[in-house]
């Protein structure tokens, strides 16, 4: 900053003596010019920042106005260029391209929902009989193979097929599985 000059926030000090009317009028009608910002705006803050932004076009234009009952008339256009300008620079910075930026999948399920159908597949498994209960837990829930699990069972790894198919017809009619599907 060099000696001549004063600090940036020196001409909000002196817009109240330099332009009483302006301080006036800001007062006034700052609320209405601020309902007009926002419906120019999806964001309550980017609409303050736009009538600001508004605010001071029209400060700087204050001493060129003739006619300050038109100020409003004014204002309102100064909104309207000052976001239609907004928008035309966000327009180039933003453009649509071939690859979304999002990470491609399914989104995570709600974890309650996940412990529910994890609680309703436990009753439905404890519902078989002992030895496809058996033949399904070693299959599935331990991830042993057929021989795995044949060899612990003391069974044909045949035997092992058998059942375990019948296990899963039985879990696909179970009717509390029903609503899951």
């Amino acid at each position: 900053m060099t000696a001549t000059t004063g600090p940036v926030c020196a001409g909000a000090s002196t817009a109240a003596t330099a332009y009483p009317s302006f301080t006036s009028y800001v007062r006034a009608r700052g609320p209405l010019l601020l309902r007009t910002a926002r419906s120019l705006t999806a964001n309550p803050s980017d609409a303050e920042d736009l009538l600001q932004t508004a605010l001071a076009k029209t400060y700087v234009a204050w001493e060129r106005i003739e006619d300050h009952r038109a100020l409003d008339g004014y204002v309102r256009r100064a909104l309207v260029n000052t976001r239609t300008s907004q928008w035309r620079k966000r327009k180039v910075d933003e453009f649509a391209c071939e690859e979304l930026p999002e990470p491609h999948g399914v989104p995570e399920p709600d974890p309650a929902e996940r412990q529910a159908l994890h609680d309703a597949m436990w009753r439905a498994v404890m519902r078989l009989p002992d030895r496809q209960r058996a033949m399904v837990v070693l299959r599935y829930y331990e991830d042993l193979s057929e021989a795995q699990t044949a060899a612990v069972l003391g069974v044909s790894v045949g035997t092992v097929k058998s059942a375990v198919s019948r296990a899963l017809g039985k879990l696909r009619d179970d009717p509390e599985l029903a609503p899951i599907r």
